[in-house]
């Protein structure tokens, strides 16, 4: 997948989706089951991915039959909320980084080579990561019945937090983006590059996709 590189006014990132828009950035399906027989629900997720001089950005948005945002300080346990996430590898060095996103806009970040002892981002490099997100920012149980939502994040090279990352111009990574839900009435596990699995686990770098940032 080629990622654009493009010159916006992120300022005021809930302006992001319709300057995107103008720019006819295509949306990405978050589409596969990759665990089906157990968990069937297939909520509509999808994404974009655009780049800056100096960051990534990436634009959700998803349909579900419930949402919830239980937590709203960052490094929380994120993915039990309606969550999507962005994994990634920047270097050749075989660590990867998790950036998990729930409806509202609260962040996990964390980087390590395997799922097991892995670095949480600290708090300065958290707050250097913008977001905006269509559901506010304040905290909620499950409310069920359709419900859509957007999130915007921009983040900076300085993100990758164990790592000098000054541009991606003109370099291909491996990457994976997923939606998931673990403590919603209905759980799913979705990503973007398949996963060939017997049990659901985003951590696993050697099913992520490619990433040509122009």
């Amino acid at each position: 997948m080629i990622v654009r590189k493009i010159n916006i006014d992120s300022t005021d990132l809930c302006s992001v989706p319709s300057q995107l828009d103008k720019l006819s950035i295509p949306f990405e399906l978050i589409g596969c089951t990759n665990w089906k027989e157990q968990f069937p629900y297939k909520p509509l997720a999808n994404f974009r991915i655009v780049h800056t001089d100096n960051a990534i950005i990436i634009n959700y948005r998803v349909n579900e039959k419930s949402v919830r945002a239980k937590y709203d300080k960052d490094c929380g346990n994120v993915w039990t909320d309606s969550c999507v996430e962005f994994f990634s590898i920047p270097a050749n060095d075989g660590i990867y980084y998790n950036i998990e996103c729930n409806c509202i806009g609260t962040i996990l970040l964390a980087a390590g080579k395997e799922r097991e002892n892995r670095e949480k981002a600290p708090e300065s490099v958290l707050k250097q990561i913008e977001r905006w997100a269509s559901l506010g920012t304040k905290a909620f149980e499950e409310r069920k019945g359709d419900c859509s939502w957007e999130v915007v994040l921009r983040i900076p090279y300085t993100a990758y937090f164990k790592h000098q990352i000054n541009t991606l111009d003109g370099k291909r990574i491996k990457a994976n983006f997923y939606k998931c839900g673990d403590e919603l009435e209905t759980p799913h596990f979705l990503s973007w590059n398949p996963i060939e699995i017997v049990k659901p686990d985003f951590h696993r770098p050697d099913y992520f996709g490619t990433l040509d940032f122009e």
